[in-house]
């Protein structure tokens, strides 16, 4: 058994490093701007944070695989070959056994979150797979009931609010629509060819209504007894009513069933803002009311965006914990958040905890080489917005009032001498450079602004992954 776990397990991680990029969550076109005021207040607040953290944790870390994903039958997932697709299953939710964080460490992972500058978190209460990481009372299938039930700090979701809100971060709650542990979203009577609903809905409506009550209770429970949430970040966009399904949906080519698969967001989202009012609902792809902000997966748009929206993309090339993987620097990390920002949005950077329940080492020293450059230039990242010229070759522009940063990108090994724009006229003759304790000249020769870096910068500006040029406009 020792050896068929080891062959499953390594295995599975080279599906983890190489199957996340067929499986991206497309970007609804549309946006509806919501009307509730309460909403709208706490919306421009988000905008304010722009930089948070998405942390994938649950019984995939136990093996360290890709999360949930490889219990679907889709062409694009692959499993073990000497083992059936219900033996796998049984396999895998069986993890549900051993999974025992035994150093499980919130309060450390806030403080590595607020070394990086991040502002906000949103934590995988329940992913697809359908194992809730908090004390739900619709399901034994939770961190609650088994190995590490008697620890102190058991109900995991709990304990990650408590430790980022003393961290005064805004706290998001993840929440998978699709539940494929539960036998009314699975069925046993029948296969599961996909990642939807089982069985016609049409035929078992009231399955589908036990489903849908379940999916509200849930939600109830973590919007009252959790403490305060900001926003419900709600995945799985196929769960939708049918009437949403566009074209674009159906070029994202993954099956669409005949029948609606509606959980009832109406009645959702009257109880959750009940309970938490000007909450924030991130109805991935769903295009409408409960879209409150769109999610680009793994990408950031192309061109600047005038609606809220948020990058989601992982640190390395998985989001939860596997073992090797490869993390991006802590250059690309910081170049992409200057153009998320630039583009008018908010960027979501994944990490995964270990099986055992810490963030790894390698991600804390990233995390604080990232916090370190915007320790000295967050001004030009929080609580700004986009500018109609935002990007001009290796520069990007933010602006607060009548305050405009231009952000120039620096290769690795690059130490440039000089930097040039156009539009963004500073008033005035000088501009400052951030970090640097002296105005600096610049040149204004028809339209195009060019600036002389100094030789003597400071030791933290020496090949910064981006140096910040601050100037006033009319």
């Amino acid at each position: 058994m020792k050896k068929i776990n080891q062959f499953l397990i390594a295995l599975l991680v080279s599906v983890s490093v190489f199957g996340q990029e067929d499986n991206i969550h497309q970007r609804s076109s549309e946006y509806q701007k919501p009307d509730n005021p309460e909403v709208l207040e706490k919306l421009d607040k988000w905008q304010d944070q722009k930089f948070g953290m998405l942390i994938h944790w649950g019984l995939y870390a136990v093996p360290g695989i890709m999360e949930s994903w490889t219990l679907c039958s889709e062409d694009w997932i692959d499993r073990p070959p000497n083992i059936s697709y219900n033996d796998y299953k049984k396999w895998y939710w069986n993890l549900n056994s051993v999974f025992d964080p035994v150093n499980f460490d919130p309060d450390g992972w806030a403080e590595a979150a607020e070394a990086a500058g991040m502002k906000y978190v949103v934590f995988t209460t329940k992913h697809h797979d359908g194992f809730n990481m908090f004390d739900t009372k619709q399901t034994d299938f939770k961190i609650t009931n088994g190995p590490f039930q008697d620890h102190p700090k058991a109900n995991i979701v709990k304990y990650v609010f408590e430790a980022f809100r003393k961290k005064d971060f805004m706290i998001g709650a993840y929440y998978s629509k699709p539940d494929w542990h539960n036998q009314d979203f699975w069925w046993d009577k029948y296969a599961t060819p996909n990642r939807n609903v089982n069985y016609d809905i049409r035929e078992y409506p009231e399955k589908w209504k036990s489903y849908q009550d379940f999916t509200f209770n849930q939600i109830q429970e973590l919007m009252t007894g959790y403490g305060g949430v900001d926003v419900l970040w709600l995945d799985g966009g196929w769960i939708r009513p049918k009437s949403t399904v566009n074209d674009e949906v159906r070029a994202w080519g993954a099956p669409i069933p005949e029948f609606s698969q509606e959980i009832n967001m109406d009645s959702i989202a009257e109880m959750a803002r009940k309970a938490q009012p000007g909450l924030i609902i991130a109805d991935r792809t769903v295009q409408g009311p409960y879209e409150n902000y769109q999610t680009p997966e793994r990408r950031i748009p192309d061109s600047k965006l005038d609606n809220p929206w948020e990058s989601c993309l992982p640190f390395a090339n998985n989001w939860g914990y596997v073992p090797n993987d490869e993390f991006k620097s802590v250059r690309s990390v910081i170049h992409s958040l200057v153009e998320t920002v630039a583009k008018g949005g908010n960027m979501l950077l994944g990490v995964g905890p270990t099986p055992d329940g810490i963030i790894p080492l390698e991600v804390v020293k990233k995390l604080e080489e990232i916090g370190a450059w915007l320790d000295v230039n967050g001004e030009a990242i929080y609580g700004t917005r986009a500018m109609d010229h935002y990007q001009e070759e290796n520069a990007y522009f933010t602006k607060k009032d009548n305050q405009v940063f231009a952000i120039v990108l620096q290769k690795e090994g690059e130490n440039l001498k000089s930097a040039k724009w156009t539009n963004n006229v500073p008033t005035g003759n000088k501009l400052k450079l951030v970090g640097f304790d002296k105005s600096l000249k610049f040149k204004n020769e028809n339209g195009e602004i060019s600036v002389v870096i100094p030789n003597n910068l400071p030791q933290h500006l020496k090949n910064s992954p981006a140096l910040v040029f601050s100037f006033k406009m009319k």
